[in-house]
């Protein structure tokens, strides 16, 4: 392929969702992502939180037609040939934002170029222009392959969580969160006579503590004889937030080497972070006191360069039995503050 050509390709995504310390909610969206060069063109812009027009919670006739757009069989939606390339993840409204760019055909090639921020019907380039992304030049036969092999239903994700404990109260509470974020969750203590059908429509099975190692065991033969290859969660702590990102983090498709966030260490009062590009990092410190009462702290909020970072957090936060959530707009990880 010519030097001149950017390579395209599209990979699972997510906008993670969840329980804040403040307790807001924050609607969990999967989407494919444009990878360009190798790369997830998100990260190559500012620290948004966004996602792409190819979401998997859309109705199926809405996807199509989004696919069919940016393979130009369909006007565009904006004045100038201009199309959303990311959008809000809670509504479609301009107002919000969103990330547009010029697709144009030359030849047997796409063109992606003049990308903007853009707020009203007309973009302003010299005001709100990404002016270091782009113009990027795909070949057609790879552009084309890449967005049609969606028009077969393949954009659809897995968004339901089977959640199994002994605490049906706390259950109860865990999957209303989830339901509100846009996750769908049901309850049970035993999988062996749920239909394979029914299995094979969950992501992710998350067990209470008071779950026995059989139990565990008997839910993972029935996920094996559906063939349904499912993620697991170890639920570290009777806390709904918690519980819920331990979720966020297992419903993750994304490959691993395409997400921003990639490591959480959390020891003797400091976390260790790991990103990938430059982005805005949430930490958030959960702990249990002897009374078993759950006490939550925002222990950092702050834009990190890509690499490796040690963050002190508050020693009040984090003292005993306590937990450590790092969030960006697109993943969460979750770790258990080791002492000593």
């Amino acid at each position: 392929m010519s030097a001149e050509y950017a390579t395209f390709g599209l990979a699972p995504a997510m906008r993670a969702g969840g329980v804040l310390a403040n307790g807001d909610y924050q609607v969990h969206r999967d989407f494919l992502d444009f990878i360009v060069n190798d790369r997830p063109l998100l990260f190559q812009l500012s620290d948004l939180d966004a996602v792409s027009p190819l979401a998997s919670d859309v109705p199926p006739a809405i996807f199509t037609a989004q696919v069919r757009s940016l393979l130009l069989e369909t006007d565009a939606p904006l004045p100038g040939g201009r199309y959303v390339i990311y959008g809000c993840p809670e509504c479609e409204d301009l107002g919000c934002g969103a990330v547009t760019a010029v697709i144009e055909e030359e030849g047997d090639d796409y063109i992606w170029r003049d990308f903007a921020w853009q707020t009203e019907e007309y973009a302003d380039l010299d005001l709100n222009g990404y002016h270091g992304i782009g113009p990027f030049t795909f070949a057609g036969a790879e552009y084309r392959a890449a967005l049609r092999s969606l028009l077969d239903g393949s954009g659809s994700a897995r968004r339901r969580v089977l959640l199994i404990g002994a605490r049906v109260a706390l259950l109860a509470k865990l999957a209303a969160a989830l339901r509100t974020i846009g996750i769908g969750a049901d309850i049970t203590r035993d999988a062996t006579d749920v239909p394979a059908d029914e299995l094979r429509g969950y992501g992710a099975v998350a067990f209470g503590r008071a779950v026995t190692q059989q139990e565990r065991a008997a839910v993972r033969a029935a996920f094996e004889r559906a063939g349904v290859d499912v993620a697991y969660v170890d639920g570290l702590a009777p806390i709904v937030p918690l519980l819920v990102a331990q979720i966020e983090h297992a419903l993750d498709r994304s490959p691993a080497d395409r997400r921003r966030l990639t490591r959480l260490v959390a020891a003797d009062g400091e976390a260790g972070i790991e990103v990938t590009s430059p982005c805005r990092v949430q930490l958030t410190a959960y702990r249990l006191d002897r009374l078993y009462r759950t006490h939550a702290q925002e222990v950092f909020d702050g834009i990190l360069e890509a690499g490796r970072h040690r963050i002190a957090l508050d020693a009040k936060a984090v003292k005993g039995e306590s937990f450590v959530v790092a969030r960006t707009s697109g993943s969460v990880l979750v770790e258990a503050m080791a002492h000593g």
